[in-house]
């Protein structure tokens, strides 16, 4: 038997995709460009015909910065994509897709016999770097010390700094969803760790709004099913009566400590959680509040939304929360929820849920809701609309100002979108898309969602990637909870790639304008840049931020 190693090894872009029973279709990566201020990540895909272990995996630059070496794991997905899928995906087979990034141990991996793998090498380009071209070596070194393959990577670093990101972005923090995996208590002290510890890794990636969960958000969950409580806001029904309803005290001491939390971490901006239940806003969120020294719950699914009481309720709590957001400073950075995803078959419920909400906020606060349907906007039912990427165009023509945008499981055909099985290149053109169209917000619902469809069944999403058969695979979630703490994916680099590349274009555009800055994206496509229409290769991609760092480099 031919014990003979051969190892190869291929340096790749952060956009490709390595499989391991598929040779890397991309083409080699040598040469690249970055910012100061931007993390710069790229692969190395390798491949061994025998097994070993313990390859030591070493990185050697002269830019004097730490290089962080990450192994590309691999997943399983049993539903990649949806029966009637565009052509504009990897693969439908369900198998095992690369996303997770796995920290190694001592800088080694291991190689399985005919497998091809992947490692991740990332910098954060920080101030002290200075402008110039560097060699980046990636050695693969045997357990005796054998050099096996070593690749270089010639990375320019620019003079010019990244700005501050000016889009808000929000990718919905799930509370109870880290006290579910990890089995602890809600608002413990193990806890209110977990949640620092997420909260750092989002705001990292450019995620700078967080959905609070003033009452357990009433999102994604079935009809007459409880989501565990994770409400901050603590309630106490009291003995008197206010105009002939109920009275009722509460206490914030848990919100302000999120707020705190929040902002040393370096949260920008706080979506407060939906005061209204999901598609419809027919009945209230779960709210738990002490009746006669026992905690209990006082409105839900059997509560509905239009009723007298819980209007009542609002209008004693809404004035209270106002007056802690100011006293906390933060009402500038606030922004409300009526329902998600309201449709022309509720429009009466959720106007009505609307009226009240915009008659008891002070009209300084942005009430922000996910829909595809403009006559809400039109009507005013709707003062801040988000529609979702495959239905803003009506918006865009419109001229609705400082417009948001969103995707899901549901945007699956022709615009950008992060499934498992789809090309990274079409997770980052988002960033090119939000810019091109001023859009001044980016949503989406899974930051960390670690539940079945409607929240029914706890998983692991290590073994669960599609919410038990609901949603693609790399929908619901974006950071695998790690018992170290989170560990990211290749999509949430990916779209903070996009973010960056969103950044980099305003730099531009402050040094030779808006309309040359588009021209210059758009410079040899056959029609302009839409959310539907653009680019697809990966080769494109990479080539068009190229594009951009050297006219940054030119007119600065």
């Amino acid at each position: 038997m031919d014990k003979t190693v051969t190892f190869q090894t291929i340096c790749l872009s952060s956009l490709s995709k390595v499989f391991a029973d598929e040779v890397p279709q991309d083409a080699v990566y040598s040469k690249a460009s970055a910012l100061k201020g931007e993390h710069f990540a790229f692969q190395i895909a390798y491949r061994s015909n025998q097994l070993l272990k313990d390859i030591k995996v070493e990185v050697n630059s002269t830019l004097g910065l730490p290089f962080t070496i990450r192994a590309v794991g691999l997943v399983a997905s049993e539903m990649p994509c949806y029966a009637d899928h565009d052509e504009h995906v990897l693969r439908t087979t369900a198998g095992l897709y690369p996303d997770p990034l796995y920290p190694v141990e001592d800088s080694t991996v291991t190689a399985l016999p005919g497998q091809w793998r992947s490692v991740w090498i990332h910098v954060e380009l920080d101030s002290s770097v200075l402008a110039g071209t560097y060699n980046v070596q990636v050695g693969f070194l045997s357990p005796q010390g054998e050099k096996l393959s070593e690749e270089v990577l010639e990375l320019t670093v620019l003079a010019a700094t990244l700005p501050k990101q000016k889009l808000i972005h929000t990718e919905w923090f799930h509370t109870d969803c880290l006290a579910s995996h990890y089995n602890i208590p809600v608002f413990s002290e193990e806890h209110w760790s977990r949640i620092g510890q997420f909260l750092e890794t989002a705001v990292k990636h450019g995620i700078n709004m967080i959905l609070t969960p003033i009452f357990t958000p009433p999102l994604d969950t079935l009809v007459g099913v409880e989501r565990p409580t994770v409400q901050l806001i603590d309630v106490s029904v009291e003995e008197g009566k206010i105009n002939g309803s109920t009275a009722y005290a509460f206490g914030f001491t848990k919100l302000e400590r999120w707020v705190t939390l929040c902002q040393e971490k370096g949260v920008e901006y706080f979506e407060f959680s939906h005061l209204f239940t999901q598609w419809g806003a027919k009945h209230t969120p779960k709210i738990m509040a002490a009746l006669n020294g026992v905690e209990q719950r006082i409105f839900g699914w059997d509560t509905d939304a239009s009723g007298e009481e819980y209007a009542r309720f609002l209008e004693q709590f809404l004035p209270e929360l106002d007056k802690v957001i100011r006293r906390l400073g933060i009402t500038s950075c606030s922004y409300f929820h009526v329902s998600d995803e309201p449709t022309q078959a509720n429009l009466d419920t959720y106007k009505k849920a609307s009226d009240l909400v915009q008659k008891l906020l002070p009209s300084n606060y942005p009430i922000i809701d996910a829909l595809t349907d403009i006559s809400f906007y039109e009507q005013g039912i709707v003062q801040k609309p988000i529609p979702s990427n495959d239905h803003i165009g009506p918006f865009l023509e419109a001229g609705v100002p400082d417009l948001w945008t969103y995707y899901c499981c549901v945007q699956y055909k022709e615009v950008s979108n992060r499934f498992f099985n789809m090309p990274s290149a079409r997770n980052r053109i988002i960033g090119l898309q939000l810019y091109k169209f001023g859009i001044e917000g980016f949503l989406h619902w899974g930051y960390n969602f670690y539940y079945s469809q409607y929240s029914i069944k706890q998983l692991d999403p290590f073994k669960v990637t599609d919410a038990l058969h609901a949603f693609p695979s790399g929908d619901s979630f974006v950071v695998y909870p790690g018992e170290a703490g989170p560990i990211e994916s290749i999509r949430l680099e990916v779209f903070h790639e996009a973010l960056q590349d969103l950044r980099a274009l305003q730099l531009l555009e402050t040094l030779i304008g808006k309309e040359r800055t588009v021209a210059l994206v758009e410079d040899g496509l056959t029609e302009p840049l839409t959310f539907t229409v653009y680019p697809r290769s990966t080769e494109w991609m990479l080539e068009v931020r190229e594009r951009i760092n050297e006219a940054i480099a030119t007119n600065s």
